[in-house]
């Protein structure tokens, strides 16, 4: 029966409230406060997965390529200091691990990625030195940092953000490929860029927050179209290197 389908028992689980599912699949109604609610549910998820999974793809790909070759070191900085403002804000505010932990996973993958780009081109030591230094930089920031500190630390993640998406887009376009950049990482971050635009143009923000999410999302997109608009050039140079 259609009350007890699976597939309704996975929207009305996952995506939207049983009113919804009625209004959709029974009435055949597009019902926009559903529709509002169900895009945003579908944005959250987006959101998480980004959070999660997006800098994953660029950890395999290096492993996998045995190269950094195209990939801007001080753009992935700027991602690990982007990505540890939270967690610093968090501990220091004493959030609950399940609110946070999988910016953990995140910076794990950032870091590791960091190490990597540092290892293949020949510099094992100083990326074992950067990594050692950088766990106790966040030990200390987040047991004694003072709030003013911590609070300019979370306001300026977006902006360093920005300046990673920056970087890595002026040096593809300089190096005329994208080199050993993700296309699966590259899209995770720009369907999470768009998707954190969508709910930020929702919520009451002031005008320099939305344009910086219109900016982040807009230099996301430039990435993608880098990626996909420099495959034949990016095997080339890549063929000349073998």
């Amino acid at each position: 029966m259609a009350a007890t389908s699976p597939v309704k028992d996975f929207l009305v689980t996952y995506l939207m409230p049983e009113k919804c599912y009625r209004e959709f699949f029974v009435s055949f109604h597009l019902h926009v406060p559903c529709l509002k609610f169900v895009l945003n549910r579908v944005v959250g998820f987006w959101i998480l997965l980004d959070t999660f999974l997006a800098q994953l793809p660029q950890l395999l790909k290096i492993l996998w390529r045995g190269s950094v070759e195209g990939l801007s070191l001080t753009s992935i900085l700027l991602q690990l200091y982007a990505f540890s403002c939270p967690v610093v804000y968090a501990v220091s505010n004493n959030f609950p691990l399940f609110a946070w932990a999988e910016r953990l996973f995140t910076l794990a993958q950032t870091a590791a990625i960091i190490f990597l780009i540092l290892h293949y081109r020949g510099d094992t030591l100083r990326g074992i030195l950067l990594l050692l230094g950088y766990s106790g930089v966040m030990f200390l920031l987040g047991s004694y940092a003072a709030t003013a500190v911590v609070s300019v630390m979370q306001a300026s993640s977006l902006a360093a953000l920005i300046a990673s998406k920056a970087l890595q887009t002026v040096t593809n376009h300089h190096n005329g490929h994208t080199g050993q950049l993700s296309s699966v990482s590259v899209f995770l971050s720009c369907a999470g860029s768009l998707g954190v635009l969508f709910v930020s143009l929702q919520e009451t923000e002031s005008s320099l927050a939305s344009l910086s999410h219109i900016l982040s999302a807009c230099l996301s997109c430039v990435l993608l179209a880098q990626v996909l608009c420099c495959r034949s050039s990016t095997a080339t140079a890549t063929k000349k290197r073998e």
